[in-house]
């Protein structure tokens, strides 16, 4: 059987390196065979071929039939999938346990102290970070909001508050629930129905629509800004760029002018 170079790329998906993939695939082809038939199959070195098969049963993709000479057995792909997704699964529990375990443990508390010490001994001049891709922006963002004491101000795109309604709107309301005042500026236009925004944040933050703001910033109290330097229109979400700096002066600047400008009808 001639094995189609699409498929095998394919097969990646399953968490497979080229040799594993092929193996597989010639296995699949003949339901039954030796070590020494998939080899000449797929065309995988036979010096290297117990080894995939070896790795391919660990990872429940085949088995070993009894009795002599060894044959191996493919597990259908269905079944392959939902071992997979029960090992993910069984995989997540067991880190998100861990990271439960750590957060109450000595080891947490040591390395807080350690990186409270750095803050406080560190220039004010060095607190200044960029954050690349815009699933780290956000991740970024999310941190700084949790960190909130009294006030968060967002000026974003139409499309920016969506997209941070779908990834944060639980984070936003945990923060609003301790008392956070979360206002959030959108640009104005005809095609925005901001009115779908208040109710979709009712209870959570305030949404006005002001014209020409084109901005895309977080203040997060008078401490921290993230200020995006990309049009998101424009910008692959793989390049969008987040500066995030810790600065009392600079961010309680731009809060003063968000709350005037928040005041304009």
């Amino acid at each position: 059987m001639l094995l189609q170079p699409e498929l095998i790329k394919k097969m990646k998906d399953f968490g497979l390196n080229s040799y594993e993939a092929k193996i597989w695939a010639a296995l699949l082809s003949r339901g039954v065979s030796s070590a020494g038939e998939l080899s000449d199959i797929s065309n995988v070195p036979r010096s290297r071929t117990y080894d995939v098969l070896e790795s391919l049963e660990k990872k429940g993709f085949i088995i070993m039939k009894l009795g002599k000479p060894i044959k191996y057995m493919a597990i259908p792909p269905s079944e392959v999938i939902n071992n997979i997704k029960k090992r993910i699964k069984e995989e997540s529990l067991r880190k998100e346990k861990q990271m439960e375990e750590l957060k109450e443990s000595p080891v947490l508390n040591q390395l807080t102290e350690l990186h409270n010490h750095g803050i406080e001994t560190i220039d004010p001049t060095e607190m200044v970070g960029l954050v690349k891709d815009r699933n780290n922006v956000y991740e970024k963002i999310e941190s700084l909001i949790k960190e909130a004491e009294k006030t968060v101000y967002i000026m974003t795109s139409y499309e920016g508050l969506m997209r941070k309604i779908n990834v944060m709107k639980k984070t936003l309301k945990r923060v609003s629930e301790k008392g956070i005042e979360i206002k959030i500026i959108i640009p104005h236009s005809k095609d925005n129905n901001t009115e779908a925004f208040a109710e979709e944040l009712k209870g959570i933050a305030e949404v006005k629509a002001m014209p020409n703001m084109n901005s895309r910033f977080v203040l997060v109290d008078n401490k921290h800004m993230l200020f995006m330097l990309t049009d998101d229109k424009e910008t692959n979400p793989s390049y969008d760029l987040g500066v995030w700096v810790r600065t009392t002066g600079f961010t309680s600047t731009l809060k003063e002018m968000f709350e005037q400008m928040w005041k304009k009808k």
